[in-house]
């Protein structure tokens, strides 16, 4: 009886255990094949060139988490995109994506660092530009571009083909709990971006606190804190400037769409988040905010989730209620 063999991956040889190995005579293991990983000893092959693992479009690459505010490069960089322009096809042309890259988002960051050069703004993170020259609604000249630049970057970084991906983990239980359902996410999403007349940007972010920024408005007042939101927001605004942490973005300014949908909006927002947006990232950046949260409101956050769930736990038993015996039942059960 043969023991076990075990191959080593990097050189390809094969070990057979001896047979007093195994742990009882004519098992399974006795023809088991184990595939392990070593580091290569002197007899394997070292002139093999190396595979690269990251495909810029393979779907199960590791996440590389949008810098939320670090300092940016001076001047400011046109961020390269992780696909290629004919990538997102049949669902966005490689027309439309070019255009927008090359044309309307390069023009951005172009004019973003002629206005800055030689100020103070120059050396800030392209997040505190955004919101410091917003300006409590009173925007400075370059805050269109700044904004601009954050929000393109942004949008494309949401992306990525095939997708199609549904949310798991946290990020789809805060969307159950805020939204009821994910087609209903897709559907006030979808609603959002019909009633934006004109240019403007529809939005899934997370809602952190109250605002109290000047004379902001708050473009969805509730009375609840630490919860998901859907908003939109005319030409560049960035909820940024509201305190809200931004979760996923979509251009619904006409260039984005107008070239393959013409004027069905609705439908174009539809197709990107049900087949282009990368929903692992969104979930990631859902996941970094948490962590950056004060330990304080981490735990309440999770406190919160963690009560929930039970309560959701104890509505899905749907359990009959317990009668509680009276006295006289009980003496009437003695006497029994």
């Amino acid at each position: 009886m043969h023991g076990a063999s075990l191959t080593c991956i990097p050189c390809s040889s094969t070990f057979v255990l001896p047979s007093r190995t195994s742990l009882r005579k004519q098992t399974s293991l006795s023809r088991l094949k184990l595939r392990i990983q070593c580091e290569p000893t002197s007899n394997a092959s070292t002139d093999a060139e190396p595979i690269d693992p990251i495909d810029p479009i393979n779907p199960m690459d590791p996440i590389d988490i949008d810098p939320i505010d670090t300092i940016d490069p001076t001047p400011f960089k046109l961020k390269p995109l992780h696909f290629t322009f004919d990538a997102l096809e049949p669902h966005m042309s490689k027309e439309t994506v070019e255009h927008h890259y090359e044309k309307l988002h390069r023009g951005h960051v172009d004019s973003l660092n002629e206005i800055v050069k030689g100020t103070e703004f120059a050396e800030m993170s392209l997040m505190k530009l955004v919101i410091d020259s917003y300006n409590k609604g009173d925007p400075l000249p370059f805050f269109t571009h700044a904004s601009q630049v954050w929000n393109h970057d942004f949008f494309w970084g949401s992306m990525r083909p095939p997708g199609g991906a549904k949310p798991s983990g946290r990020l789809k239980y805060l969307i159950e709990r805020d939204f009821g359902s994910f087609e209903n996410l897709l559907n006030e999403m979808k609603n959002a971006a019909l009633s934006q007349f004109g240019s403007g940007w529809v939005w899934l972010a997370y809602k952190g606190s109250r605002l109290g920024v000047g004379n902001d408005r708050n473009p969805r007042p509730s009375p609840k804190d630490r919860r998901l939101v859907v908003t939109k927001t005319p030409n560049t605004i960035n909820p940024l400037v509201w305190g809200y942490f931004p979760l996923l973005a979509i251009d619904v300014w006409e260039h984005a769409y107008y070239m393959d949908y013409e004027n069905r909006k609705g439908d174009y927002v539809l197709t990107v988040l049900d087949k282009l947006v990368w929903w692992d990232k969104v979930g990631f950046r859902l996941e970094t905010l948490i962590k950056d949260m004060g330990e304080k409101k981490r735990k309440q956050m999770e406190e919160l989730l963690r009560k929930k769930e039970i309560q959701d736990k104890f509505k899905a038993r749907k359990r009959s209620p317990i009668i509680v015996p009276t006295r006289a039942r009980l003496r009437k059960r003695g006497r029994r």
